[in-house]
């Protein structure tokens, strides 16, 4: 199967991932919460997703990285769902419950918080968009960009990086769309998300 024959049209993503069944982490309900929105639109090319460049921050672990517009979740959040539609109006400007609606969710994933001991469990996602108004983002966000899917089902555009922590060095997956890297968590929601198709 070629990459143009992977992603067609965003009512496929929707019949392929409502059915779906992410793994949830048990003990999500008493460590640190963070969730995203991965934003899904038809796009000239296919379904696109929506990234950020996050800024430039001194002291930020994930400081200019491409990611999905997310958080933390605070007190007042009812749910994770909540957290990354919260966190995606400030951090863009758009409410994903106004321009679109939730079509399910992906797989959590665990990480490491700035700050404490113990884990945080990210929850990702995923919105079907009728319509995208211009985005207005904060001062956490660079830029916002729209990354095609099928260039992220196309395994001849993956590539390898080297990550470096102290004397640690270990080789990892990315792929480059117009000079911007995609990596990390980031990569590991994109690819659950791609494997569902191939």
């Amino acid at each position: 199967m070629s990459s143009t024959e992977v992603f067609k049209t965003l009512n496929q993503v929707q019949e392929t991932l409502s059915p779906f069944r992410p793994r949830k982490r048990w003990f999500r309900r008493w460590v640190k919460r963070s969730a995203v929105a991965m934003l899904v639109r038809d796009g000239k090319a296919g379904p696109e997703v929506l990234m950020i460049k996050r800024a430039e921050r001194e002291g930020d672990r994930w400081s200019g990285h491409m990611a999905f517009p997310g958080g933390r979740m605070e007190t007042d959040d009812q749910h994770s769902k909540a957290t990354a539609e919260r966190e995606t109006r400030e951090e863009i400007g758009v409410d994903p419950a106004k321009v679109g609606h939730c079509i399910g969710r992906l797989s959590d994933i665990m990480t490491q918080p700035h700050s404490g001991l113990r884990p945080m469990v990210i929850t990702p996602y995923v919105y079907a968009l009728k319509r995208f108004p211009e985005p207005r983002p904060n001062y956490e966000v660079d830029e916002v960009i729209w990354v095609p899917l099928n260039f992220l089902a196309d395994e001849g555009n993956r590539e390898k990086m080297i990550w470096e922590k102290g004397r640690l060095k270990i080789e990892l997956s990315c792929y480059w769309y117009q000079e911007r890297r995609i990596w990390g968590l980031s990569l590991a929601m994109l690819d659950e998300l791609v494997s569902l198709f191939q």
